[in-house]
């Protein structure tokens, strides 16, 4: 044991108790199907009604992450809590962890939700990190000129590209600030990147911890596109992201399931942020290992021993948006039933997992689902994963 905190889940919870899932999104739609094959059952708290995770949980809970009486269900009902989004409030994450094992922690979890925070806990531990300065005020942008070009990044809610701009100069970040309200920023330098790349590791109350292989990402629109499984960079900056995410791990004190990902400048690693739940760069883990990261994150939660991250098939995940369903002659957004991508590629192809989200309608720039392709050959699983997603039009203006 490291801590008081590593000592709160003493014992293992076994099926059929029920977990609870702060979050009710594709990651938590996964995990609820994770925790239903290891026998466990789930009630999901999500706001919203057509909620994809909620739709197969056992009890769906639609309400606000906040709200008393749900928080006192889950309270009275549950055996454990996790989370499948860094924005639920830590302090939601905190009332229920006075009575119940709350993996991860409200205190990693405020660190990862919160950029300057993130920025200044990962330099103060000797993490590499690129240049940024923490934006408070508009004087605050001309603190180092020699930032710019740059990235203006708000604290909060950003992700997927949304609440940021890349910004020239002192000028064009001053209107970028003010069209985020004035709220605090951190501002990053821009730097050359080689290529990105992520590591998705497990760490349990014991601090066991186990690392997926480092995989390379690349990104649309500021969404993940795909992730090749392993990375095809050097074994060594490979190996030295994997040990980065573990001292990022083991400097937050983190239990759960946990995403740390990484810029290559020049053959050096940066760490870009961390995301304190499973990561869509881990969704090749579903097919193409013997442990997936949800199961992972079932296992944690219920402190069972971890299982085994071996990778038994090279693969490349393809992320699948609305975009594609996305009627563009005229600017409507489609309900899923009623018109459907041509799927029949990607169904043909005797190597390839689909996985839809069950989302209720499409919009551009949602996450309907991904598709992961496995093969004896990486190069080969990527081209034809390349050709898929060529098929299917995603990428197409």
């Amino acid at each position: 044991m490291m801590s008081s905190e590593l000592q709160n889940l003493s014992h293992t919870i076994t099926p059929p108790a029920m977990l609870g899932m702060l979050g009710g999104g594709q990651l938590g739609r996964f995990f609820v199907i994770a925790a239903h094959e290891m026998g466990y059952l789930v009630t999901v708290l999500d706001p919203d009604a057509n909620s994809t995770a909620g739709k197969i949980a056992d009890v769906h809970l639609c309400a606000a992450y906040d709200d008393a009486k749900a928080l006192k269900t889950i309270a009275d009902t549950c055996a454990a809590v996790t989370t499948e989004f860094e924005n639920v409030p830590a302090d939601t994450l905190a009332y229920l962890s006075k009575t119940l094992p709350v993996y991860p922690s409200a205190n990693s979890v405020s660190i990862a939700q919160h950029r300057v925070s993130e920025k200044e806990f990962l330099r103060t531990h000797g993490l590499p990190v690129a240049p940024f300065v923490v934006i408070k005020t508009v004087t605050d942008l001309q603190a180092d000129n020699t930032i710019y070009p740059a990235i203006l990044k708000v604290a909060r809610f950003g992700y997927d590209g949304k609440g940021q701009a890349r910004v020239k100069n002192l000028a064009e970040a001053t209107q970028a600030f003010a069209d985020f309200g004035n709220e605090e920023c951190v501002l990053e330098k821009m730097l050359k990147l080689d290529h990105e790349v992520s590591v998705v590791l497990a760490r349990d109350a014991n601090a066991n911890v186990v690392t997926y292989q480092t995989v390379e990402n690349s990104h649309l629109n500021g969404i993940l596109d795909i992730t090749i499984a392993p990375a095809r960079g050097s074994d060594a900056i490979n190996h030295a992201a994997q040990k980065l995410a573990i001292q990022v791990a083991e400097k937050l004190n983190y239990i759960g399931v946990l995403a740390v990902e990484f810029f290559v400048c020049d053959g050096e690693l940066l760490v870009n942020e961390m995301a304190p739940r499973p990561h869509n760069s881990g969704h090749f883990s579903i097919d193409a290992c013997v442990t997936s990261q949800f199961e992972q994150q079932v296992r944690v939660l219920t402190g069972l021993p971890l299982g085994s991250c071996r990778q038994h098939s090279p693969a490349v995940m393809v992320n699948v948006l609305g975009d594609i369903w996305f009627n563009r002659e005229t600017n409507s957004q489609l309900a899923v039933e009623s018109q459907q991508p041509n799927w029949s590629s990607v169904f043909a192809a005797s190597q390839v997992k689909m996985h839809f989200y069950g989302k209720n309608a499409a919009r551009v720039g949602r996450k309907m689902g991904h598709f992961t392709v496995l093969n004896v050959s990486r190069d080969n699983a990527l081209k034809t994963a390349m050709q898929l997603r060529a098929d299917l039009g995603i990428g197409v203006e």
